[in-house]
C-alpha cells in the first residue's frame, strides 16, 4: 500500500439531493481509512478556466461584476464554465472574448487547481493569454461586465490591499508576479 493511500476515503453509496444548471448537490456516505463512516457533502461541478490575459503593453485584463454569494462587486480575471464536450482551451478562448471582447491568438495552459475541495469539486485551469485581437464583446445574458487594464503592480497592490478578494483572480496574478 503507498503512502497515498493511507489518506483514502472509500465511497460506500452516493445520493444525488439536487440537479441544478451549473451545479449538483451529491451526499456521499465514505468509509474512512481508520474504518469508521461518516457523511461527506460534496458540490459537483463540470470545471472552469481562468485567463491571465495580457496586452501588447503588459497590462493585465481585468472584469469588475457583482457576485450574489459574496454580495459584492468584486475584481477578477475573466473566467468561466466548461460547456460539456468542450475543450479547455477553446473554453478560455470563448469565455475570454464573451466577456472582455479580446481574443487571444496566443494562449497556453498553465496550472489546474481546486477552488475548494473541501466541499467543492470544482477543477480550474489557468491560461495566459497573449497577442490579443480586440472584437465585439458578447456577454452572457445575466452578465454585467465592466472590462479594466491593470498593470501587475497595480494588481498586486489591489491583493495586498484585499480590493481583489477572488482567490482564482489572485491565484493568477501571484502566478504572474512571481514565474513569468
Amino acid at each position: 500500500m503507498s503512502k497515498e493511500n493511507i489518506f483514502q476515503e472509500k465511497t460506500l453509496s452516493s445520493t444525488n439531493i439536487y440537479r441544478g444548471k451549473v451545479i449538483n448537490v451529491c451526499q456521499y456516505k465514505v468509509k474512512l481509512p481508520d474504518g469508521r463512516k461518516t457523511i461527506r457533502e460534496i458540490v459537483e461541478h463540470p470545471g472552469a478556466v481562468v485567463i491571465l490575459a495580457l496586452t501588447d503593453d503588459k497590462k493585465i485584463v481585468m472584469i469588475k461584476q457583482f457576485r450574489k454569494p459574496a454580495e459584492e462587486v468584486l475584481w477578477e480575471l475573466p473566467a468561466g464554465t466548461i460547456e460539456p464536450g468542450e475543450d479547455l482551451e477553446t473554453c478560455a478562448r470563448r469565455e475570454l472574448e464573451e466577456e472582455t471582447g479580446y481574443y487571444p491568438r496566443k494562449i497556453k495552459k498553465i496550472i489546474t487547481f481546486f477552488s475548494s475541495p473541501g466541499f467543492c469539486n470544482e477543477k480550474l485551469t489557468l491560461f495566459l493569454a497573449k497577442d490579443l485581437e480586440k472584437r465585439i464583446k458578447n456577454e452572457d445574458a445575466d452578465e454585467f461586465i465592466k472590462v479594466q487594464l491593470i498593470t501587475p503592480d497595480e494588481t498586486l497592490d489591489m491583493v495586498k490591499n484585499n480590493i481583489i478578494k477572488d482567490a482564482k483572480t489572485i491565484i493568477g496574478i501571484l502566478y504572474l508576479v512571481s514565474c513569468i
